[in-house]
């Protein structure tokens, strides 16, 4: 059994014997699209403005948002996250499956496990960090500027 096919410009949607798949590039990608002859010459006509626009034009890189460092994370000597985790469910504490675990968890592992407890040499620190208030090395104090929410 034979079938018919009718190709339908995709601009007008007209049907036409004039109507076939067209192909152009443009930005090192090659499209294809359905087009009467009339519409083919409006998109060469117009792939034409576009390439003079590109040729007179620069290319511009947006820039990138600054971002804040994030805290480098305490290494807990002889202990991992999961242990953490598993002494503060025996506890009773709520703690997260995955993500970070929350600052006083993590405070009352460490005074609970004062062989965990990382050399000052062995986490990494920023100069302008002040240390924990409660006095753990390797630990960060929040400042004022961690509590202020980021502008954009």
């Amino acid at each position: 059994m034979a079938q018919k096919v009718i190709l339908v410009d995709d601009l007008d949607h007209s049907e036409g014997t004039d109507v076939a798949r067209r192909e152009f590039s443009l930005l090192n990608r090659t499209f294809a699209i359905d087009l009467s002859d009339d519409n083919q010459r409006r998109l060469r006509e117009a792939l034409g403005l576009i390439e003079k626009v590109l040729e007179s034009s620069r290319e511009v890189r947006q820039a990138s948002r600054a971002r804040r460092p994030a805290d480098s994370p305490v290494r807990l000597r002889g202990h991992t996250t999961t242990d953490v985790r598993e002494w503060a469910r025996e506890q009773g504490l709520e703690v997260p499956v995955r993500g970070r675990v929350p600052e006083e968890v993590l405070d009352r592992f460490l005074a609970a496990h004062p062989d965990a407890v990382p050399d000052r040499e062995d986490t990494p620190d920023r100069e302008d960090a002040p240390e924990r208030a409660a006095g753990v090395p390797g630990r960060r104090a929040r400042t004022e500027r961690d509590e202020a929410p980021e502008t954009a």
